[in-house]
Parts: C-alpha cells; structure tokens; sequence
C-alpha cells in the first residue's frame, strides 16, 4: 500500500493554533507578573489570527487529507471562525473578573485553546475517529475549567454531574459510532454516506444514527439530554459559563452537520421523528421552566435548552435552507449569549455577583448605557424583529414551513410567544423596580467591576444584535454560501 503525504497546508489553522498554544504554555511559565498579560494578549492574537487562517486557506476550497480523516471546505471555514472570535470575545470579557478573584491562571488560557483546537478538529473531522478525537479533546478541558474554582463548592458539584454525565454522553456517542463502523465497514463519513444511500441501509446504521443523536443532543444541550445545563451554568464561574454558553454551541451544530449530514444524509428520514421530538422537549421545558427561576444564569440556562429547540427544528427539515437557518442561528446565539454573560462579568465585582434578576432592579437609574444593552439583549433573544434573534427565529421558521413542517412552525411561534415572558420580566425589573426592592437583591448596589476597555466591548456586542438585525443579509449569504447554496 502507497503512503500519501498528508497535505499539511489544508490543516494550517489546527497547526498554527496548537503551536501557539504551545508557545502560550512556554511563554506564560516566565511572565512576571500575577495579570497574565502576555499570556492573555498571546492567546487573543492566536485565536484572532487561526479565524483569518481558516478563512484565508479553507473559504471555496473542497479538499481532504489525512487519508480522508480531515476535510477542508467552506462550512468548516466558517465555524472555526465563529468559533476562535467566540471564544477571543469570552476571554476578553473573563478577565477582569478572573482577576478581582484570583482566579487568572495561565491554565484558564491553556484550556480555553486546547478546547477551541478540539472544536477545529469537529468542524473539519471527514471521519467517524477524527469527531470523537475532537469531541474528547473539546470535552476534557470544559471540565477542568468548570473545577477552576477548587474553593467553590457549588463549583466542584457542577464539574462532577457534567463530567459523569458527559463520559456517560461521550460513551453512547462512541457505542453508535462503533455501530455505523460495522455497518460501514468504513471509518470516512464518505464511505458511511455511501452505505447509508444504499437500496437496503445496514440496520446497524440505523441503531448506531440513534446513539450518536444521544451524544450530539447532550452537547447541544437539548432536552431530555439537558440535566447538565442549570448546573453547571449556575454553578461555574461566570466566565466559564460564558464560555461554555458559546463556542460549544457552534461545535456541536458542526459534529451534527458532519455526523449525520455528511455521514447519515441519506437516512435523514429516519432522523427526522427523533428529531422533532427533541425540539418539542426542547421548546416545551426550557421555555416552562425558565418562567420560575429567579437567578438569572439558571434562567439563561433554560433559555438556552429553549434556542436548542430551535437549532434542532432547523436541522429537522432535512433541507439546505433550515440547515442554512440553523448555522445563522447558532452563530447569532452565541452572540447573544456572550453579550448576556459578559453583562454578568461586567457587573459583577469581588464579593458581589450579578446573578439574581433581582439585582437588576433599577439598573436603568444607575447605569442607563448597561440598562440599553441589557434590553437589546433581551428582547433579541426572545425574537422581537428589528434585532437579530427575530431573524434567526424567522428563517427557521420559515424553512420548516416550507418543509411542510406546518404543525411544528406553529408550536414554535407559541413557544417564543411564551419565552419573551421571562426576558421580559427581567427587564421589567431593569427599568421599572426600585433598586434593592425586590426579595432576595443583593444589599450592595451593582457596580462595574470591569475597565473602561471591556465595559465599551459590551457596547459594542450589544449595538451588534441590533446591526445584524437591521443588516442580516451578509452573515445569512455566508451561512449560505457555506453550505453551497
């Protein structure tokens, strides 16, 4: 058999972002100083650097390598990139917070980049080993970081239900996929593709789609698979809730596009039904659920098993234009979603944590500018139009009607209906409670923790939901254009 070199140039943004980890770990061994200044401005510049890579080298190009192990084309392009700025923009708002609670390692940074290279690996995996090599290799660092904080105990309980939960997830992914390897007889998702478009599918197929469902839906964080999410979002430091909420989000919508798009596409009508009634779960207990929660990263939690409903619906047409849908709305979500948390960070300062909703109480009077970015966030995720959560909400939507999905479409208007309640409810205590009023509001006012810099990043992230809203059509012609469309 002829060895084929490897074309190390299709893999450049992997090589370059594991090699300046590495120089990261090497570098921050001998920085003076507790602020981790090089430390922090190297891994800003790698990450910032790795998504120009990715879409310098991989944009239009269709190319695979490794011996069909790793795939170079337009949608990976576009979720490392999504996926290094999520993750530059959680460490830059992590910081200053880090910092009051000395808590800023050089290992948070370490772990932040050796997950994100795990993500690059999933968006580019062209086999069924690759994906589980960058899942575990995404999965490991989360855990460790949720731990960061080895005096919190509410901190050392969540990292021990995600990390048994999460091995438990991580081995039913990898009983399916040793399923659809018999089945296959092959470890390339081209080979499984074409298994799965055969006259007579392996039933094994069939079993081993059903078990990797199980795992993709526990790293979305969709229910039932979502015992994991209230905890370890309350629990984690601020920061690495930030953190988990975004990046990860986008590298899951990838393992499921290459799993069971590139790999199980042709058996997308058995896929269906499951789907659909991940998205009903979904819907159903994220919205329900988040109306009684009272501390807002717990509500922000449920909201997100809620946005899983949505992505779910998207990938559940089977067609290009939900799939599109869905890609938009992931990558929008993570923008909301860091601009949530990074509020959070931002408001938050030592000793005193921004968590409850009712801190928010007369936020307005205090701190107009945060109140404004805390209501273009609120109303983006609960879909109101002119901001970008109605656009995200409004093609998926409108692709499951087109897919003849009509009694689904419906069931999600009304569930988004019944969402904006608890979005609405914490601007009501933004704008209309008194400061301290409300039960259980912190004695000391909300004070901004963070500099002037990241204070103005939040600026910044909360006018952006509002220019996508009103400006949508060049994130959704790449969303397009990454899937061929």
């Amino acid at each position: 058999m002829d060895f084929e070199m490897p074309q190390f140039a299709l893999a450049l943004p992997e090589i370059w972002l594991l090699g300046a980890a590495c120089t990261v770990l090497v570098v921050d061994l001998f920085a003076p100083g507790q602020r981790r200044g090089a430390t922090f401005a190297l891994t800003q510049l790698a990450l910032l650097s790795t998504a120009a890579l990715a879409v310098a080298t991989q944009w239009g190009v269709e190319g695979t390598t490794f011996g069909g192990h790793y795939v170079a084309d337009a949608m990976g392009a576009l979720l490392k990139a999504a996926v290094t700025l999520l993750t530059a923009l959680a460490l830059a708002y992590s910081r200053p917070y880090l910092e009051q609670r000395g808590l800023l390692k050089g290992e948070y940074y370490l772990l932040a980049l050796f997950a994100t290279l795990g993500m690059l690996v999933i968006a580019s995996g062209g086999s069924l080993l690759a994906l589980y090599l960058g899942l575990e290799l995404l999965s490991l660092p989360l855990y460790a970081l949720v731990a960061m904080d080895r005096d919190s105990r509410r901190g050392a309980e969540a990292a021990m239900k995600y990390f048994i939960l999460g091995s438990l997830a991580s081995g039913i992914l990898l009983y399916g996929l040793s399923m659809v390897y018999g089945g296959a007889a092959s470890l390339e998702l081209a080979a499984v593709a074409e298994a799965a478009a055969a006259e007579e599918a392996p039933l094994l197929l069939l079993f081993g789609m059903t078990f990797m469902l199980v795992g993709v839906a526990f790293k979305l964080g969709a229910a039932p698979f979502h015992a994991w999410v209230p905890d370890v979002y309350q629990g984690s430091p601020t920061p690495v809730t930030l953190f988990i909420s975004t990046a990860p989000k986008v590298a899951a919508v990838a393992l499921f596009m290459r799993l069971l798009v590139d790999g199980l596409g042709p058996m997308h009508a058995s896929l269906q039904p499951m789907l659909v009634l991940l998205t009903v779960a979904s819907l159903l207990i994220g919205n329900l659920v988040a109306i009684v929660q009272t501390n807002l990263k717990r509500m922000l939690a449920y909201s997100a098993i809620a946005h899983a409903g949505f992505i779910l619906l998207g990938l559940a047409t089977g067609t290009d234009a939900g799939q599109a849908a869905a890609l938009f709305y992931t990558v929008t979500y993570g923008i909301m979603a860091a601009g949530g948390f990074g509020l959070i960070t931002v408001l938050s300062r030592a000793g005193v944590e921004a968590e409850e909703i009712a801190d928010y109480g007369g936020l307005n009077e205090r701190h107009p500018l945060f109140a404004g970015v805390l209501l273009l966030l609120m109303i983006s995720m609960a879909g109101i139009p002119g901001t970008v959560g109605f656009y995200a909400k409004y093609l998926v939507i409108k692709a499951a009607v087109e897919a003849q999905m009509l009694p689904m479409a419906l069931f999600a208007v009304v569930m988004a209906v019944i969402g904006a309640f608890y979005y609405l409810r914490v601007l009501k205590a933004a704008y209309f409670d008194r400061p301290g009023e409300a039960a259980g509001a912190s004695a000391a006012p909300l004070t901004p923790g963070a500099s002037a810099p990241i204070r103005a990043l939040l600026l910044v992230n909360g006018a952006a939901v509002l220019v996508l809203g009103i400006f949508p059509e060049r994130l959704i012609s790449a969303c397009q254009a990454a899937l061929g469309l």
